[in-house]
């Protein structure tokens, strides 16, 4: 969620905020997250895809027509990609395949997968999460 409405830095207060985020996680015992709420359906999702490893949702704040999040239904301290660990694998590439496969069903004409890892990456919430974008070209470089 680390977006800027334009390159001049439009996006300070997100970075920002991603900082404040970042200092208060630790990868071992990080607080609760809003998508524990999502998963614990507190929080309402327009879910698009669920099975026993992982649930897609759209984002409540899209950065292009489609924008959906994959994340792992446990999270086992799995905050960052930077801090997955080796016995991890196997979901890592499940969530992938996951989005892959989302990506192709919404946007037939092509896609991007984001992870956002930590302050510098703008990760605004640590529970490790895969962004499906689309649905219109997407320029490049990113950011």
């Amino acid at each position: 969620a680390c977006s800027s409405s334009s390159s001049s830095g439009g996006g300070d207060e997100e970075v920002r905020r991603a900082r404040a985020v970042a200092a208060l996680a630790d990868p071992d015992t990080a607080p609760a997250t809003i998508f524990d709420k999502i998963l614990s359906r507190e929080i309402p999702a327009k879910v698009v895809h669920e099975d026993e490893k992982c649930l897609a949702f759209r984002d409540v704040s899209p950065q292009a027509p489609v924008h959906i999040l994959v994340i792992p239904k446990e999270r086992d301290g799995l905050t960052q990609l930077s801090k997955a660990r080796d016995d991890q694998a196997a979901l890592l590439g499940h969530l992938l395949l996951t989005a892959g496969r989302i990506g192709a069903a919404e946007c037939p004409g092509g896609f991007r997968l984001v992870v956002n890892d930590g302050p510098d990456g703008c990760q605004s919430v640590y529970h490790l999460h895969v962004h499906v974008i689309g649905g219109r070209p997407l320029g490049w470089p990113p950011g």
